[in-house]
């Protein structure tokens, strides 16, 4: 690598630290770094931040960064951006924070939520001015909950701001957003890929409070000196709109047009797909957000409790998996799947449902709760075993099954996460999914992906997918067992109807 070819810098702030990666032209990792900050939970239910916090960890993994990489101030010619979504931080007319910043995990404004979808204005017409039920996490609603609980602060409230276009502000002194991030704040018109002038009348939030919106990969504003210098970069690189995380992952991982998806299996479950035009679910049981890639949008499954739901049953009820695992060298999930794997498809009628902190996609419910369904005295540790990992795989892949219900094509899905380093967990999704299942070959982490967002910017790549066909790469393909397909299918089924029973509809 020439001292003298051009870099791109990704920022993306996330709920315990923002990453930085910087890449060259060819879409290579030439240094990343991490800088750490804290979480305040001050009551029940609240989860907060100090947006300074941020600062303080983006000049570290800034200046972490660029000290590994020979006369980096000079070559970096873009920066993008990335952040945890829905966070509010409501700022002053001088800029300041008016209080820490309420994150997407924060369930105080769980009954204004109720409120806006039971009473006034009513599901039908979110869902018809937005595209999407409202949930606690919303920017919108924390919003409407300072203007009830906080007026003092409300009133002093110039600009509302997500984390990654608070983090633009103190680079650039200016107010920006994009459309990816902003769809996820309850007030913004997807369809139109602007903010919903509907939602501003119905709620009575001023326009003023929300920032101009301009395409992810645009460079819309500049580094500042004042920022340059603390960063130690130089002034005027230009700022891309960047994207909120799951968007910006998502071009990281190539998920930019339709037929491939991407899943990721952390302690929640994410499965993401692109789609070339305009098409929410009809009630609301995907979310349909613009994409970071200009005039296309995704639909999105989220489920709380995937790998989280694999780690309690460990911990519960297989403990000595542990020992075990231990004595052999191997990890303890990796003795969960070899259990799993003894049973038969379908454990034998057993069903487990992964609700154990309630669920969002498909089944919009926080209150719904988890457990095991059909359990008789022929079971044991095996079939728990399998029908956990069954019972988590059914529920990522009702959501691709929506995704094709609305004629979104699935051919390909890109799974990552720690669900992704199991061979046998790999070949159950490829079943389910009924769809070939790849790994990536190297980071998909927002930071790379808006890194990438810069480059197209700053007119390296002509297009965000051309940028990622010259730099996304994959490997470990595995395709479905048609026999198998067709199994699973009963399985699918029935954790469906054990689903209803538990929401009480069936």
């Amino acid at each position: 690598m020439l001292a003298s070819e051009p870099l791109f810098l990704g920022l993306d702030i996330g709920t315990s630290g923002t990453k930085c990666v910087v890449i060259d032209a060819c879409g290579l990792i030439v240094a990343e770094a991490t800088g750490d900050h804290p979480v305040s939970y001050p009551k029940p239910g609240w989860s907060e931040q100090n947006p300074e916090d941020w600062w303080k960890s983006t000049l570290s993994a800034v200046r972490e960064a660029v000290a590994h990489v020979p006369n980096a101030a000079a070559r970096i010619e873009s920066i993008g951006l990335s952040g945890q979504m829905h966070g509010l931080v409501a700022v002053d007319a001088q800029g300041d924070t008016v209080r820490p910043c309420i994150l997407w995990n924060d369930s105080r404004s769980t009954e204004i939520c109720s409120r806006l979808q039971e009473r006034e204005p009513g599901l039908a017409t979110l869902l018809q001015t937005t595209g999407n039920r409202v949930f606690p996490g919303f920017q919108g609603p924390k919003l409407l909950w300072m203007r009830e609980h906080e007026p003092a602060a409300f009133a002093r409230t110039a600009k509302a701001l997500l984390p990654k276009d608070w983090l633009r502000y103190r680079l650039s002194n200016a107010f920006m957003s994009e459309p990816s991030d902003a769809s996820g704040t309850a007030m913004f018109d997807c369809a139109r890929r602007n903010w919903s002038v509907d939602m501003m009348e119905i709620t009575g939030l001023s326009r003023t409070l929300f920032p101009e919106v301009a395409e992810s990969p645009v460079l819309t504003t500049r580094l500042s000196a004042e920022a340059a210098r603390a960063l130690g970069l130089r002034a005027g690189i230009g700022i891309a709109g960047g994207a909120g995380d799951q968007a910006a992952a998502a071009v990281g991982s190539g998920i930019v047009s339709e037929g491939t998806v991407s899943c990721t299996i952390g302690t929640s479950g994410v499965v993401f797909a692109a789609s070339e035009t305009w098409r929410p679910t009809p009630n609301g049981e995907l979310h349909a957000f613009c994409h970071a890639v200009p005039n296309r949008w995704h639909l999105m499954g989220v489920m709380l409790s995937a790998g989280g739901s694999l780690r309690w049953f460990r911990d519960t009820l297989a403990p000595d998996a542990r020992h075990e695992a231990a004595s052999r060298g191997i990890d303890a999930y990796e003795v969960l799947a070899e259990r799993a794997a003894r049973a038969t498809i379908g454990s034998e009628g057993l069903v487990f449902l992964p609700y154990l902190t309630g669920e969002r996609c498909p089944i919009p419910d926080p209150a719904i709760r988890g457990g095991f369904a059909g359990l008789d005295i022929s079971h044991n540790r095996d079939h728990l075993a399998r029908a956990t990992f069954e019972g988590i795989t059914a529920g990522l892949a009702g959501n691709v099954d929506l995704m094709r219900a609305l004629g979104v094509a699935v051919r390909e899905v890109r799974i990552s996460g720690g669900g992704a380093r199991s061979p046998f967990w790999r070949s159950m999704c490829a079943d389910m999914f009924d769809a070939r299942v790849t790994l990536l070959a190297s980071d998909a982490s927002g930071a790379f992906g808006v890194a990438l967002l810069a480059a197209v910017g700053a007119g390296v790549f002509p297009t965000v997918d051309a940028a990622c066909a010259a730099t996304v790469r994959t490997h470990g393909g595995q395709s479905q067992d048609s026999a198998h397909v067709a199994a699973y299918t009963t399985v699918k089924a029935r954790c469906a109807l054990a689903a209803q029973r538990a929401l009480g509809t069936a």
